[in-house]
């Protein structure tokens, strides 16, 4: 028995743990970073520890720093979310040798899972059908390269000890295999001090079907249902539901079964979760086994109505499981969406900044929100960039569907760009509405779910003028009460009333003007939000924040010289090859980047109002690339050693300037 619970988690992740603990009358301790010092988990939780700096390494994944909270607190059990330490057999180890509870499976389950290519060989021998593939110890390319030839192309490169898309490469040919196996090696290493790779058959428009299965320490294993998960970006969920839609009783008994087996096999003790590959034949293939609760458990929350961290300390405790197989509940259908802080339109890169405007979804029947943010938190650059999950329950799938739809709408975002209008144009998809589900939904309908390229219209500009005039506060003189240019009524002595104003947003400008007394043409009444000098204008289901500007200010700072490399994303520098103070010639290798976080990264090398965007695959060498003459908007081809394409953007002017030498800087 304990009654003080540790939580070695953030974000939506550990509020969620916390809810349940306090439901069962539990104290919690909230450990965090000095980055998430004042977050809303910490806030809430009934004590507090910090644990280390920013880096994750040294704070959410140092092991002594979080058993030393435990120690400190008198917290007598440790749950560990569902990342970061969640499937570390050494954490679990750590904190039993200490004489504390792990609200997780034994240590010796999570070796048994933890790295992949040993999960396949203990599947093979329970019985558990797999997905052709290499899963030996020898990781030279040559061994990789006979093992891709003998299963046939496209393969899968995929670190054995991964998770979350990372280290994950799709190779379509020979000729690409081994540029992507050092890259998906390198991932990896950096992801998850672990190198090893291994390689199976690609299967085409599979679905990704997952079994949440639950164990306790008295032999009794179920699956409560499945999941379907096959809506990804970059091998990572965006949305998630249960039941799968068109998974007849006999296949959803048939994978339940086998996850069972493949849990038994393992001595598996409380949640876990066990992926297959199912394809258009009915045929599913073992994939991988989590050894925690996934992000997605709510919506097996929602057709169960069942609380499975309330199941987990239960089972921590030495309780059985409260039903057999025979009494799992499957009502209805639930949705779940994941909000994070990126740009679907820029390969789906993190975003960072301020919640300056964020405004979840009413409560009500069917609907839940997991989120760990609130208004005025700050998206760090050192985690992971999720805002939280919505959730829709519904009798049947078209309801739950339309729940959810509502809740996107209600939803408000802004300072930070986010996946939001993205998602709403998922879930309205009629290839979604229809269940036409695989992994490759979203490079299918790309041309209809990101943002089309473009000048915001007229029609944007005009509404947002006249929200804007609405919005603003009216001032009253001192002086002068009753003053008319207090008003916001655009009072013009002998002319028509007219409100002049000069408004950015997304990096354009426009001067514009508003009639107060003019009729809206708009029936329907668009939704704004003033925060401060922003405002927040819903406009194709993106929140876009629209400010005033002074045109004259503006001039006279075009005029200023900017100069410098900005890198618009998160990653890491693997090499500088220059030195503090050293001038270097036009195209003169700077560093050499690895992004931990996409396939693609992007630095932008800047002169004046000018901008050079230049898009290039990890571990290539980042240059200057000048010429004369460029025109505006012009795509250039150039060598492969250091990019792919350059894209020219002169911001206003036909001809960007060159530039001849670069100052290159260092901070220690």
């Amino acid at each position: 028995m304990f009654t003080k619970v540790l939580i070695a988690n953030r974000g939506e992740i550990a509020l969620r743990v916390h809810r349940a603990c306090k439901e069962m009358g539990i104290s919690t301790v909230a450990v965090h970073s000095e980055a998430d010092r004042g977050a809303m988990w910490v806030r809430l939780a009934d004590e507090s520890v910090c644990i280390g700096p920013a880096p994750a390494a040294k704070s959410y994944l140092n092991i002594p720093s979080i058993i030393a909270a435990a120690e400190i607190t008198g917290a007598q059990a440790i749950h560990p979310g569902y990342g970061f330490l969640s499937e570390n057999a050494e954490f679990a180890r750590a904190i039993e040798q200490a004489g504390l509870i792990f609200l997780g499976p034994p240590a010796s389950a999570i070796d048994a899972m933890g790295s992949k290519s040993a999960a396949k060989a203990l599947m093979e021998e329970a019985g558990v059908p797999l997905v052709p593939g290499y899963h030996g110890e020898a990781q030279d390319v040559e061994t990789f390269r006979a093992a891709a030839e003998k299963i046939g192309y496209p393969v899968l490169l995929k670190a054995t000890a991964g998770g979350g898309g990372k280290g994950m490469k799709v190779v379509e040919r020979e000729a690409d295999l081994a540029e992507a196996l050092a890259s998906a090696q390198r991932e990896a290493q950096s992801s998850f001090g672990d190198s090893r790779m291994l390689v199976e058959k690609y299967v085409l428009k599979p679905r990704h079907v997952e079994i949440q299965v639950f164990a306790d320490q008295h032999g009794n294993c179920l699956y409560l249902n499945e999941r379907d998960c096959s809506i990804q970006r970059r091998h990572q969920k965006v949305v998630e539901e249960a039941p799968a839609p068109g998974l007849s009783p006999e296949l959803r008994r048939a994978m339940g079964e086998a996850a069972v087996k493949a849990a038994k096999a393992i001595g598996y003790v409380g949640a876990g979760t066990v992926e297959f590959l199912l394809d258009a034949r009915g045929e599913f293939f073992f994939m991988e086994m989590n050894t925690r609760l996934q992000v997605e458990h709510p919506v097996t929350e929602a057709i169960t109505g069942l609380d499975l961290v309330a199941w987990q300390i239960r089972v921590a405790r030495g309780e059985p499981l409260p039903i057999s197989q025979e009494q799992v509940p499957l009502i209805g259908h639930a949705i779940e969406v994941r909000l994070y802080a990126e740009d679907p339109d820029n390969d789906f890169l993190p975003a960072t900044g301020t919640l300056e405007l964020y405004r979840e979804a009413a409560d009500g029947p069917g609907r839940r929100v997991d989120s760990g943010v609130a208004e005025g938190d700050t998206v760090s650059p050192f985690y992971d960039p999720m805002l939280g999950k919505l959730i829709a329950w519904g009798e049947n799938r078209e309801e739950a569907r339309l729940r959810l739809l509502a809740m996107l709408d209600e939803t408000a975002v802004g300072g930070v760009r986010t996946n939001l209008a993205f998602l709403r144009r998922v879930v309205g998809h009629r290839a979604f509405a229809e269940a036409e589900l695989d992994t490759g939904f979203i490079p299918r309908h790309e041309s209809e779910l990101l943002r089309p390229a473009g000048e915001l219209s007229d029609a944007f500009w005009q509404q947002a003028a006249e929200c804007f005039v609405q919005s603003e506060p009216t001032t009253v003189r001192d002086d002068d009460a009753h003053s008319p240019w207090s008003k916001r009524n655009g009072l013009r002595f002998g002319m028509p009333a007219q409100v002049s104003l000069h408004l950015q947003c997304n990096g354009e400008s426009r001067r514009l003007k508003v009639d107060p007394a003019a009729p809206r043409q708009n029936v329907r009444t668009p939704r704004a939000i003033r925060q401060g000098d922003a405002l927040y204008l819903q406009w194709n289901g993106e929140w876009l924040a629209v400010r005033a500007f002074d045109p004259i200010a503006e001039a006279e700072a075009s005029h200023q010289h900017h100069g410098g490399l900005t890198a618009p994303m998160n990653g890491s520098i693997v090499r500088v090859l220059v030195e503090a103070g050293q001038h270097v010639e036009a195209g003169t290798a700077l560093i050499v980047p690895e992004d931990h976080r996409a396939a693609y990264q992007f630095v932008e090398a800047r002169g004046g109002n000018h901008v050079f965007r230049i898009p290039a695959r990890p571990d290539r060498t980042y240059r200057y690339v000048l010429a004369a003459g460029w025109s505006e908007g012009e795509v250039l081809k150039t060598p492969r050693a250091f990019a792919d394409y350059v894209e020219a953007s002169a911001r206003g002017f036909a001809r960007p300037p060159r530039l001849e030498t670069v100052r290159v800087e260092t901070k220690p």
